[in-house]
């Protein structure tokens, strides 16, 4: 990859694993391994965690956060910028909030072989659905 022909988004919309950083209470970052999914269309980065997350309490505090992912080679990275909205947990199988999850799960990794299996598992796991807009990307290719 070039310089002249480098995209950060591109990056971004290719890579499964990144570190999310939000902020602690006490200004410094928390760092947190995700695996993101970059609708690039809508402009927004999802990530689904557990609502006893670290990164959860810390949005829920302060939204913003920023995402940064690098290439398989090391010899670029990507970072993305923006505030996040958190959803859920949900305690109904077929409720708003795991709909949104299933509507991530669908969109980053197409069909799963038992939604309802799924369903009762984003349920019992209380898991959230971290939605990032972003609203600055920047990156290199040091290659």
């Amino acid at each position: 990859m070039t310089a002249t022909s480098f995209n950060p988004r591109a990056l971004l919309a290719g890579s499964r694993l990144g570190v999310l950083a939000t902020i602690k209470t006490d200004g410094r970052p928390q760092l947190s391994p995700v695996q993101p999914f970059y609708d690039e269309t809508a402009g927004v980065i999802l990530v689904s965690t557990t609502a006893g997350a670290a990164k959860v309490a810390n949005l829920r505090r302060d939204a913003r956060a920023t995402l940064e992912v690098t290439a398989s080679d090391g010899m670029s990275w990507a970072t993305a910028e923006g505030v996040a909205i958190l959803t859920g947990p949900g305690t109904d199988p077929h409720g708003p909030e795991v709909e949104a999850l299933v509507d991530y799960f669908r969109a980053a990794a197409g069909e799963h072989p038992d939604w309802e299996e799924y369903r009762a598992v984003m349920v019992s796991d209380r898991r959230v659905l971290i939605t990032m807009t972003v609203d600055h990307v920047y990156g290199a290719d040091i290659g």
